[in-house]
């Protein structure tokens, strides 16, 4: 496999604390960030401009993944994985949570999601 190189160095800046995932949209066109103050981003990949926040986890966002569909998943210090709407930005319903802080999340190829925790489950 052949990567090409960047034309270019983007900084996305914008975060109040430190950023601990990353995430891609389906399209390539966007990047998804979670980080420690609580929230997620999403990123334009070709200006490196916010396009919008995702607020609503209550601690520290340590998981993100973004599924064929465009729904985004997170994993957070306060127990919770949530799914939101990259169309919309809007919080969808939550799956079921967990009993301890989500560390881990991917995306499945058949619109599932799965989610590690220190619950010391993987949730699917």
């Amino acid at each position: 496999m052949e990567f090409a190189q960047p034309k270019t160095t983007l900084t996305f800046k914008g975060h109040a604390k430190g950023i601990n995932a990353v995430a891609v949209s389906p399209d390539s066109k966007g990047i998804i960030s979670a980080a420690s103050d609580n929230t997620l981003k999403v990123w334009s990949l070709q200006t490196g401009e916010e396009l919008f926040a995702l607020k609503g986890h209550a601690d520290s966002v340590y998981a993100v993944a973004v599924l064929p569909d465009g729904r985004i998943i997170s994993g957070s210090d306060d127990f919770t994985l949530k799914v939101w709407s990259l169309d919309t930005s809007v919080e969808l319903p939550p799956p079921i949570g967990h009993t301890n802080r989500v560390n881990a999340a991917v995306a499945l190829p058949d619109r599932q999601a799965a989610s590690a925790s220190w619950d010391n489950t993987i949730k699917v």
